[in-house]
């Protein structure tokens, strides 16, 4: 239930007035330069038709080959990354790389099975998929319908326990493996010729950070990413930045005082119910969805700061 419960918190975020384009649209990728493409996933709330297209999807094309990092949310979103993909260079797709286990991110790589890639995750990802795999598989087909079809889950072939440098010819990959911050599988990807990093889910930029890992894992890791060499980052949700470190900033502020007044309202006594009314609340007007969002955050991080 609780693996349910932060899914719908990261699934449910929804439009806004200069947000991706709707699902009719054509599937839009945008060029970073140096062969760094990327989809930028829609903003849609649940109820208001989530089609697994809500996450950054992005591709690296060097000289060897391509690089994919996340790959939607479903089988049809990824064989539409996939045909992008092949509009842009026909070199062989190499690596798949997943950020984390969450569903939005995982679900297109059975798109990429017949290019035979290395799928490549956190040393943690293949036992986290497992354990989600019934409760995802049953989400997916009450929210998805026709388009859950053919999204099997696919494991990494390749794992990260630390780092772990990819040669990609004219540049290389590094990925890092994370501790325990948005999920436990969290995995960042820094590009060297672009000086590109891929966040994944350890930064939201303008939308309401989210997690089901440990929030002061997240504030630790989010401050360690300030020390990138990177001139661009690239989010899991939320638009493409050169100016990242204030991306970082905000996202650190917001969780710093969620952790702050939580923990004030436990030591006052304050039930979980009425934290959720109050906890950040400063920060209502400068994230997309902090009503839904925020109640979520407090439902995931208070009874684990019960125990500090």
């Amino acid at each position: 239930m609780r693996i349910l419960m932060v899914l719908l918190s990261i699934l449910a975020l929804g439009a806004c007035a200069h947000a991706a384009p709707a699902h009719d649209e054509a599937f839009a990728i945008e060029s970073l330069g140096d062969g760094i493409y990327v989809h930028h996933g829609v903003h849609l709330d649940i109820d208001t038709g989530y089609q697994g297209d809500i996450c950054n999807a992005s591709f690296i094309v060097s000289s060897l080959g391509v690089a994919v990092i996340d790959t939607g949310g479903s089988l049809k979103i990824g064989n539409q990354l996939r045909e992008a993909i092949r509009k842009v260079t026909p070199l062989p797709v190499l690596y798949v790389i997943n950020t984390h286990v969450h569903p939005d991110h995982i679900y297109g790589n059975a798109a990429f099975l017949a290019d035979k890639p290395q799928f490549i995750g956190h040393d943690k990802l293949a036992v986290a998929m497992e354990l989600r795999h019934e409760a995802y598989t049953k989400l997916n087909a009450k929210l998805l319908g026709e388009d859950a079809k053919g999204s099997e889950l696919v494991k990494p072939t390749m794992t990260v326990k630390t780092t772990l440098e990819l040669d990609l010819g004219d540049r290389k990959l590094m990925l890092t493996a994370h501790p325990n911050a948005h999920t436990n599988t969290d995995v960042s990807v820094i590009e060297s010729k672009a000086s590109t990093l891929f966040a994944g889910d350890l930064l939201f930029i303008e939308r309401t950070p989210v997690l089901e890992g440990d929030i002061k894992g997240l504030i630790a890791e989010i401050e360690k990413l300030k020390s990138s060499p990177a001139k661009q980052v690239v989010p899991g949700h939320g638009p493409a930045t050169k100016n990242w470190l204030q991306a970082l900033n905000n996202a650190q502020r917001y969780l710093t005082l969620l952790l702050t007044d939580i923990r004030a309202s436990i030591k006052k006594g304050e039930s979980m119910e009425s934290t959720m009314n109050t906890a950040a609340a400063s920060e209502k007007g400068k994230w997309i969805l902090f009503d839904i969002a925020n109640r979520r955050n407090v439902n995931t991080i208070y009874p684990a700061l019960e125990w500090e």
